[in-house]
């Protein structure tokens, strides 16, 4: 199961009202019967929420999250706090699997680098794609620092292609790779 779905189930007690969902009739929701149980699409605070359950709860009952201490615990722990505070009215902050900036920009380099290594381009040559001719000093290449951004880049592609780009979705684990 992905990390940001959230396993639900129901509680032995009626939830207050404002923490009732009706799975049947989600407004804009989806739900679906699946050989594991039931998956709902909720849409809350401006966010779809995803849900699992391996039953449906009784109209107005309360629910409870289950979240297993595991190597995803942080994430699942995220997106529960955004489905609360999106049951609550309130703002629910950046997604769990939101990239910063400068690091979305940073894979986005990676993957147009390994674009270019796989079509037998030099490290020159991607150099200057990447970052223009007029950054490429004439002499001195072998001790330029696009170099061996260049190269760092390269090999973080390969490593996002090894990896299926699974570290795009496991943010904050492993060596962080600064280009």
């Amino acid at each position: 199961m992905l990390s940001t779905v959230l396993a639900v189930r129901a509680a032995n007690c009626v939830a207050p009202k404002s923490y009732q969902l009706d799975f049947a009739n989600l407004p804009g929701g989806e739900l679906r019967r699946a050989p594991d149980g039931w998956h709902a699409i909720v849409p809350l605070g401006g966010t779809k929420h995803r849900l699992w359950l391996s039953k449906l709860p009784a109209s107005g009952s309360a629910v409870v999250l289950d979240l297993p201490l595991d190597a995803d615990f942080e994430l699942r722990l995220q997106a529960a706090r955004r489905f609360w505070l999106a049951l609550e009215h309130r703002p629910l902050g950046k997604p769990p699997l939101a990239l910063p900036a400068l690091k979305r920009r940073r894979l986005i380099l990676a993957l147009r680098a390994l674009d270019g290594w796989q079509e037998g381009n030099s490290y020159r040559q991607i150099a200057q794609g990447l970052f223009g001719s007029h950054r490429i000093a004439e002499r001195g290449w072998k001790t330029d620092d696009l170099r061996s951004r260049t190269i760092r880049l390269v090999k973080l592609g390969r490593r996002l292609m090894r990896l299926r780009c699974r570290a795009l979705l496991h943010k904050g684990r492993g060596r962080d790779d600064r280009s």
